[in-house]
């Protein structure tokens, strides 16, 4: 699907890791994207994706280019946030394994790599009730969500553990729905979010 001049707008944070793959799943979904390096880059947009990659060098990254304040602003601002494996860390109230500094906005608890190593890596199946029967995650040192607080909703599961939670317009995901083919349906139910939401936008 080719994104049309009008369509919604969603900043993906472009410091490491593999945000060209969530653009194009993006643009695949019909949105448009913008890459997010500095401050300026996250005005106007209607939506924000933190990627997968390497958590403690995003950490940095964010703190070399003074984006910490302002990216913090942004995920509160109203707009719809999608993040993914590392993405995921970056917004827990708990970060595990060890532990590091974080937003805090999701009530969630994360152990970092924890279903093992880059050998322990798959795509497995999803349990859930609001996806489509046989949906797929692709994990890559995956984070492990170890417990879940109050007004977070888990929406599937790997086995036993949760792997996509949402709480109001922020959804997260300890795999890599980007990485597979086609639009994956966790893609399209945050493109449907932004689209519901397109009127706010970071101010």
């Amino acid at each position: 699907m080719v994104s049309e001049p009008s369509a919604p707008l969603v900043g993906v944070l472009a410091l490491q890791g593999d945000f060209a793959d969530h653009e194009a799943a993006l643009q695949a979904a019909g949105l448009r994207t913008r890459q997010v390096r500095t401050a300026a880059d996250l005005r106007g947009l209607h939506g924000l994706v933190l990627p997968g990659g390497e958590s403690t060098t995003m950490l940095k990254l964010l703190d070399v280019d003074g984006l910490w304040g302002p990216l913090g602003y942004a995920l509160r601002s109203g707009v719809p946030v999608f993040a993914t494996c590392a993405g995921m860390i970056l917004l827990a109230e708990t970060v595990e394994n060890p532990s590091q500094r974080s937003y805090g906005l999701l009530p969630i608890t994360v152990v970092r790599n924890g279903y093992g190593r880059q050998y322990h890596s798959g795509t497995f199946p999803l349990r859930s009730d609001v996806l489509p029967a046989g949906t797929t995650g692709t994990f890559i040192r995956a984070p492990r969500v170890a417990a879940v607080g109050e007004g977070c909703e888990v929406l599937a599961w790997r086995d036993g553990d949760p792997a996509l939670v949402q709480k109001g317009v922020i959804l997260a995901a300890g795999f890599h729905p980007e990485l597979q083919h086609g639009v994956h349906p966790v893609v399209a139910r945050f493109a449907g979010m932004v689209r519901e939401r397109a009127g706010v936008v970071v101010g």
